[in-house]
This record gives C-alpha cells, sequence and structure tokens, in this order.
C-alpha cells in the first residue's frame, strides 16, 4: 500500500501551526480544488485529500491523537484487535458494512453504510461535504442523509466584520437573525432548526484573508523618498501610519490587531497595508531640471540608496 502523506505537509503548515492557519491554508487549498473552479482530472482526488487532513487537524482531539499514533488511528481496520479499539472504539465501526458511492461533479466520492436507517461511517470522519457547504454553500451530494434545511443570506463586507442583525422571511414567518461578527463566505449561522449560510459582498478597498485585512495605498515618490505620516483606512477607522524615508513601491506594514475579530474565538486579525508609489507622468519644465540635477548629485555618491 501507498505511504500516506503527512496531512501537516499537504495542507502546508507545521506542526506548530496554529488553528486559524490550519483554517486559512485548508480554505486556500479547497478553493483551488473547487469542482466549480478547477475542471482538471486531479483536483477531485485532491479535494478529498486536503479535506481529510483538515477533519483531523482541525479537530484538537483528533490532533493530539494524529501526532502520536499518525495515520493508523484513523485507516479502515485499524481498530481491529489494536490499540484504536474495535468496532465499538472511536475509530472503529467498519465491520459489515458495505460501500457505496456516487459522483459530484468532476469527481467520484465513496461511502460506507450499516444498513441502519441510512446512518453514513465515514471512518471517524464526519461527511467531507459538511465541510464543503460550511466554505462554499454547496449542496450536499448525500441527499438521502437528514439535514437541516439550509437557506443563504447575502449580507456586506462591513456587516460580516462587525456582526448584524437581519430581519429575513422564511417560510412566510418574519423572523431575526443575529450574525456574529467574523462571519465569511460559507459561514453557516444555526438558528432554531435551519441553518443560514453566509454570502459576504466585495468590498471595494478591502480585501479578506480569513481574519486579516489587506489593503493598498498609493503615496507621492516625494514621500516614499522623504517619508511622512499618513492616514490609513481601516474597518474600525482612520489610523495614522508612518513612512520611512526610503520607502519602496509595494512594502508591507502591519498594523496589529486592525483585522477582523476570530469567529470562535478572541482578538482580532492584522491589517496589512502594501504601499503603491505613485510615479508622476507629466513634468513641468522645472521639475525636469530639478530631477536633473538630483540625478547628478546622485551620480557623485554612484547611487541613489
Amino acid at each position: 500500500m501507498a505511504e500516506s502523506k503527512d496531512y501537516y505537509e499537504i495542507l502546508g503548515v507545521t506542526k506548530n501551526a496554529t488553528p486559524d492557519e490550519v483554517k486559512k491554508a485548508y480554505r486556500k487549498l479547497a478553493l483551488e480544488y473547487h469542482p466549480d473552479r478547477n475542471k482538471t482530472k486531479e483536483a477531485g482526488e485532491k479535494f478529498k485529500e486536503v479535506t481529510r487532513a483538515y477533519e483531523v487537524l482541525s479537530d484538537v482531539q483528533k490532533r493530539q491523537t494524529y501526532d502520536q499514533f499518525g495515520h493508523a488511528a484513523f485507516e479502515q481496520g485499524a481498530g481491529q484487535g489494536g490499540p484504536f479499539g474495535g468496532a465499538g472504539g472511536p475509530f472503529g465501526g467498519f465491520g459489515g458494512q458495505q460501500g457505496q458511492g456516487g459522483r459530484y461533479g468532476p469527481f467520484t466520492y465513496t461511502y460506507t453504510t450499516g444498513g441502519q436507517g441510512g446512518d453514513f461511517d465515514f471512518g471517524g470522519f464526519s461527511d467531507p461535504f459538511e465541510i464543503f457547504e460550511q466554505f462554499f454553500g454547496g449542496a450536499s451530494p448525500f441527499g438521502s442523509r437528514q439535514r437541516r434545511p439550509t437557506y443563504s443570506l447575502t449580507i456586506d463586507f462591513m456587516e460580516a466584520v462587525h456582526g448584524a442583525t437581519k430581519k429575513v422571511n422564511i417560510e412566510g414567518k418574519n423572523q431575526t437573525i443575529k450574525i456574529p461578527a467574523g462571519v465569511d463566505n460559507g459561514s453557516r449561522v444555526r438558528f432554531n432548526d435551519y441553518d443560514v449560510i453566509i454570502e459576504v459582498s466585495p468590498h471595494p478597498k478591502f480585501q479578506r484573508e480569513g481574519a486579516d485585512v489587506i489593503s493598498e495605498e498609493v503615496i507621492s515618490f516625494l514621500q516614499a523618498s522623504l517619508g511622512g505620516e499618513i492616514s490609513i483606512k481601516t474597518i474600525e477607522g482612520d489610523v495614522k501610519l508612518r513612512i520611512p524615508a526610503g520607502t519602496q513601491p509595494d512594502t508591507v506594514f502591519r498594523l496589529r490587531g486592525k483585522g477582523i475579530p476570530h469567529l470562535r474565538s478572541s482578538g482580532k486579525g492584522d491589517h496589512y497595508v502594501r504601499i503603491k508609489v505613485n510615479v508622476p507622468k507629466h513634468l513641468t519644465a522645472r521639475q525636469k531640471e530639478l530631477l536633473e540635477e538630483f540625478e547628478e548629485e546622485a551620480n557623485k555618491k554612484k547611487t541613489w540608496f
């Protein structure tokens, strides 16, 4: 049998990665191999591979078990006479089951059932398409499985950042849903006996990476050369940022704690500001003369920097 790949290696994170880093890595890979985005033959297998890795590393107990015992704790048959329990053990439940499967988009899936009321066993893992729904809001292909009704709700970027209260009409009834601060595209909010999948409209200035915010700020050639203080717009309002003299284009500054609240923990992400330098296209005769003098002076020192 081929050697199993290391789950940390699959997600491209270290063994000391935080839960947020694990989630960010999975989200990036899942988007890359999303069946609606990636039509290659290998995308389906890769999607299932990164999902399986995320299932383990995102769960504290499973991650501890994986760190101690490796893949053996999660492979079918591992519980038969081994240290992980038999069919009734925490990683058991494989005996006497029949494999079933089908297709979802460009790739196939498989699962097993013990024949009791359509309950599915994913070998210690939840339905991998539960994660698919949480990130993308797509329907699971396991149609016969009992599921809570799911609805979608579109909110704007700042509502996702700060949270919001939305009035909706579901099945003819007016209801109020509280959206927690920090939700993102595909976040699932449980409300009474149904779930709401959140879709977030893009922001014209801010981009989002997990709990971090990324924006660009344009400064003049003079500001980049001499330095100074500029005002930066963040999700919490304007803040001052000091630009050091000699700042180069695409320099990135970090505003610690100025990002988005963590959805399931305390604290916030950071805000990263990428600097763009505006080089003037049209110069007056005097401006050209001054720049020529500047170049002459720089040549005496052999360099501008």
